[in-house]
């Protein structure tokens, strides 16, 4: 792997573990946004290589502290409202399952492991919102508040396209932050991380905001939203999850990624904007899953070059390189080579932008899309549709474990009907994909995750209902036709 691949380091910070990855609402990765030849690191630094000693103030700087801002008031209002979370799981060796992403605060034998992250109280009664990656994969979710009550958390929801997760604690009258507006939050302003950074619990550093709307192609997920807070505040293992506030003591962003060579903080750090919190929180309250609005375009940023390439009169917007067959943009009349430089009222500078607005609003919802087509100026309205294509809002009815499980039948697998990426990329009309393989009939027959079968004794299939029926009507043997996650198709048979 190249040097530079892997600099961003998720807030594993957090010392714990749409539109778009589908490149449907995910702009295009550029290879030279870094040096090719920079590696991960995956160590943490050792914070107490240099014994700690007290400051002083000397006569020359006596000046520039009385004009320095005052961060007391905003400090008290939001440390008690910062959590420290662990996360137990089981773990079959004794080396970092994470590869040393969590620095000091991972710890492992041969059948327990655990990391350690931070958490921001969003209500009085308990609601938790911390990183996905902070809770993944855990079977135990301990919260710590700062005055050293703690308490068993329920995982409420997760949504990995924004690295976000949603607990609830049984406690009441529970210090909380109030959420700010992120559109409101500008380049050179104040901010405060509040975090548990190798577990020295109730942490706080101030910097500014360096850039707004980062996208760094840090989740490997489909429809996963980018558009990143960046910062120069100190962020390190065990801040993940936690809060950036702004001088008032409001909410703006959560913790989630630093820019670093060692895994440890290194100048700049990156926060998900406070408008996606709040509305993959409200989904998940609601809902159990993200309700996520897609629009079905494939975007790039607009250079000079490639603006010139294409005679283009704007260096802003998102430049639609293609639409989704049957998906909103296309229906609404958005084509290849139009510029998206509007969403309702707010302007849209890059293609993470764009993917940000969109991702605050949800499946049914009518958006105003200004577009730049030649000389022409358009305003369209597009009428946002799920993966799946529907208008409609879905809630899930079982819980966090068991929708996460594999389920006890002789096929035992989980089953899914594959979104339009997959119907785009791999040439196909229907399908339903294999998203999680155990023991069973599917298992058996050389069946792997991420399979999708088209066709069983030669009737396509279309829903995961379609597979258990033909399944179950079947005389003997059965034939399965499908695509391998590589694009290869292939047949597997097995009596049932």
């Amino acid at each position: 792997m190249k040097k530079w691949i892997g600099i961003f380091v998720i807030a594993a910070l957090g010392a714990a573990s749409g539109v778009a990855a589908l490149d449907w609402l995910r702009p295009e990765k550029s290879s030279n946004l870094f040096p090719a030849d920079q590696k991960i690191a995956h160590q943490t630094a050792n914070m107490m290589s240099t014994p700690p000693r007290p400051a002083s103030l000397s006569k020359n700087n006596v000046s520039s502290a009385v004009n320095a801002p005052d961060f007391v008031a905003a400090s008290a209002v939001a440390t008690p409202a910062v959590v420290h979370i662990k996360s137990y799981f089981e773990n079959s060796s004794s080396k970092d399952p994470f590869g040393g992403l969590f620095g000091d605060s991972w710890k492992g034998n041969s059948s327990r492991a655990q990391a350690s992250g931070s958490g921001v109280v969003i209500s009085k009664d308990g609601y938790i919102t911390t990183n996905n990656h902070v809770i993944r994969n855990a079977d135990k979710v301990e919260v710590i508040l700062e005055d050293k009550r703690s308490y068993v958390a329920k995982v409420v929801g997760k949504d990995p396209t924004t690295d976000l997760a949603l607990l609830k604690i049984e406690a009441t009258n529970l210090p909380f932050l109030s959420m700010g507006n992120s559109e409101e939050v500008h380049v050179g302003q104040w901010v405060l991380a509040v975090g548990n950074p190798f577990n020295l619990t109730s942490t706080v550093t101030a910097g500014i905001v360096s850039a707004k709307g980062r996208s760094l192609n840090l989740l490997d997920e489909e429809f996963a939203i980018e558009s990143f807070i960046q910062t120069d505040a100190a962020v390190n293992p065990g801040n993940s999850g936690g809060a950036l506030i702004n001088s008032n003591g409001v909410l703006v962003g959560i913790n989630t990624a630093i820019a670093s060579e060692t895994g440890s903080y290194a100048g700049y750090s990156f926060a998900v904007p406070v408008n996606i919190v709040s509305k993959v929180m409200k989904d998940l309250k609601e809902y159990g899953q993200v309700q996520r609005g897609i629009i079905g375009v494939q975007i790039r940023n607009i250079n000079a070059q490639f603006a010139e390439s294409r005679g283009l009169k704007t260096l802003h917007g998102a430049y639609v390189n293609g639409t989704i067959a049957g998906g909103a943009a296309h229906d609404a009349g958005i084509l290849p080579g139009d510029v998206i430089d509007m969403v309702n009222t707010t302007p849209v500078r890059s293609a993470s932008e764009l993917q940000e607005l969109i991702g605050t609003f949800r499946p049914g919802d009518q958006v105003k899309v200004r577009i730049l087509r030649g000389e022409e100026i358009k305003l369209l309205t597009v009428v946002l549709r799920d993966r799946e294509g529907r208008t409609t809002l879905t809630k899930r009815e079982h819980s966090d474990t068991d929708y996460n499980a594999v389920p006890e039948n002789d096929l035992g697998a989980k089953l899914e009907q594959i979104t339009f990426k997959d119907k785009f990329d791999m040439g196909i009309e229907s399908g339903v994909k294999v998203t999680a393989i155990g023991s069973g009939k599917l298992f058996e027959a050389g069946i792997k995750k991420g399979f999708i079968i088209t066709q069983i004794n030669k009737q396509f299939v279309e829903t995961p209902a379609d597979v258990t029926s033909l399944v179950e009507d079947a005389d003997g043997s059965i034939l399965i036709e499908g695509v391998t996650p590589e694009g290869k198709r292939k047949f597997f048979a097995f009596d049932y």
